[in-house]
């Protein structure tokens, strides 16, 4: 993603609003948050990391927050209701990072924190790659996948700076 295109997705936001809208409370309920491994080392370590998003995830949101060790979804009554609630208090600049966050992390809950400013850029990359760096200690590294995950976090970086630019 390069700056032009978060431009356009702003210019472009009043047509496709709803679409957007729409698709973060369809990728909600499946936030990689909410998916915990089986694996206790690495349990320990979401727990540790993604945990506090969560409970800070609650706070703004007004709601439990339920997660899961399986592959069934958890059911989060809710959720879309109080994302759509927060979607009211953001500008449309907001909602374009946010939007784009969600999209590249594959969490709304990480996107929230980093248009929020509750996380950095590269916290919110590091959150988001827990499971694959956990897995590159264990394993080594993949050169494709480092520099695939590079460029996802040069992605976040901008849609940071983007996003910070709302408050000027």
């Amino acid at each position: 993603m390069r700056l032009e295109e978060l431009k356009q997705a702003l210019a472009e936001i009043d047509n496709n609003h709803k679409a957007m809208q729409k698709q973060l409370g369809n990728f909600a309920p499946t936030d990689m948050l909410f998916f915990f491994s089986e694996k206790p080392e690495l349990y320990r370590l979401q727990q540790q990391k993604w945990q506090p998003i969560l409970d800070w995830a609650k706070g703004v949101l007004q709601i439990e927050l339920k997660t899961t060790q399986s592959l069934q979804v958890p059911d989060n009554n809710g959720l879309s209701d109080s994302l759509l609630k927060i979607e009211n208090k953001l500008n449309k600049k907001q909602f374009c990072a946010w939007y784009a966050a969600a999209l590249n992390m594959r969490s709304v809950i990480l996107g929230l924190a980093l248009v929020m400013g509750k996380i950095t850029a590269q916290e919110a990359s590091q959150l988001a790659g827990l499971e694959e760096l956990w897995q590159n200690e264990q394993w080594g590294e993949d050169k494709l996948a480092v520099e695939a995950r590079q460029r996802k976090a040069d992605e976040l970086k901008l849609i940071e700076e983007f996003n910070l630019s709302c408050a000027m």
